[in-house]
């Protein structure tokens, strides 16, 4: 489905644009340096949006600085109190993202819409299933979840305020996928999607894959978190693979490899590995075939740009569909490393 748009920074989201991948530094923001050094880390890795805690007036003031200092729209998460909303505003945030939850004030609310309104910058409302208000009328979770942001969403457009993203994450991936399904029926506005506190890397990734996966494939999210209990270049990574399974973002270099069995005729663990390293920051579409064995293999390969068939003590090399050369299986990460290298040639 097609939302409204809203700018953040030189970003659009909603709209009809792109899915966008963001991540949030968890360096503490006050620390100028480091917060710089791992947003840029961030950029590299395609991070197009990023938010940073803004706990304290040191953090609020530290906006500045870092915003000189990296490309992409800068989002400050303000909790609690209110003049810290505001200054971060006046700082120059390209964006505010609140929990209902935890400013209830509607003078304190209208102060910061205010502000916002003032400086043409969005506000998100991202609501989180840990910070709801006591359930009185006994409804799901994910109603509950959707009520409350519908309630803030009338509040701003009581104030003529309609620059708004909306999130309703839950750490069960059910109540996210209800909860946004829900949200989805009932407003224009672009969606943020996300599974809150997703976990350690590897339950984190497949919790995450599964509910924001399932949303965007019926049309659901204009952008995306994958919270990982882990550095958020990892998180960044596996929001644009995410994106590429569903073919909603192309962005670098696939490898399809096989989980190889008793047919293997090579080690090919090793080989993966050390494809996979050189492929890192690598920004060309390019599809990699690596199997161990003739079963699936050739097919693969020449539906590939790159691929590979193990045979014994060696693998058959295949690149733009056709056979290329036999390589001994010691030589075989190098070889692949250079016809891979060719075909950057030609994808700058």
């Amino acid at each position: 489905m097609t939302t409204r748009g809203v700018m953040v920074g030189g970003v659009q989201i909603g709209g009809g644009a792109p899915i966008r991948v963001q991540s949030m530094a968890k360096t503490k923001t006050e620390d100028i340096g480091a917060t710089i050094s791992q947003i840029r880390s961030m950029e590299e890795m395609g991070c197009e949006l990023v938010r940073v805690a803004v706990p304290s007036s040191e953090a609020a003031e530290a906006i500045p600085c870092i915003k000189q200092a990296i490309h992409i729209p800068l989002v400050a998460d303000v909790h609690f109190d209110p003049y810290l909303a505001i200054s971060a505003i006046e700082k120059g945030a390209d964006k505010l993202r609140l929990n209902p939850g935890n400013i209830r004030n509607p003078e304190d609310l209208a102060r910061i819409v205010m502000a916002a309104r003032e400086r043409n910058i969005p506000i998100r409302i991202g609501v989180n299933e840990g910070s709801l208000p006591p359930n009185t009328r006994g409804d799901s979770l994910a109603r509950r979840m959707v009520n409350i942001a519908l309630e803030e969403i009338k509040f701003l457009e009581d104030l003529d305020f309609g620059h708004i993203v909306v999130s309703c994450k839950a750490f069960d991936v059910h109540t996210t996928i209800e909860a946004y399904k829900l949200l989805s029926q009932k407003i224009s506005y672009p969606l943020h999607l996300g599974v809150t506190e997703a976990g350690p890397p590897f339950e984190g990734a497949i919790r995450s894959a599964l509910g924001i996966g399932i949303l965007l494939h019926l049309g659901i999210g204009d952008t995306i978190r994958v919270s990982l209990s882990a550095p958020p270049e990892l998180e960044v990574k596996a929001g644009y693979e995410l994106l590429k399974c569903l073919n909603l973002r192309q962005s670098g270099p696939e490898i399809l490899s096989c989980p190889t069995c008793g047919r293997a005729k090579i080690d090919l663990f090793p080989i993966v590995d050390k494809v996979s390293k050189f492929l890192q920051g690598k920004k060309a579409p390019l599809r990699i075939s690596l199997c161990a064995c003739g079963v699936n293999g050739p097919g693969e390969a020449e539906r590939a740009d790159v691929g590979m068939v193990g045979g014994k003590g060696k693998g058959a090399i295949w690149r733009s569909g056709k056979f290329v050369r036999a390589v001994e299986e010691e030589k075989l990460p190098q070889a692949l490393i250079q016809e891979i290298e060719e075909m950057l040639r030609c994808h700058p």
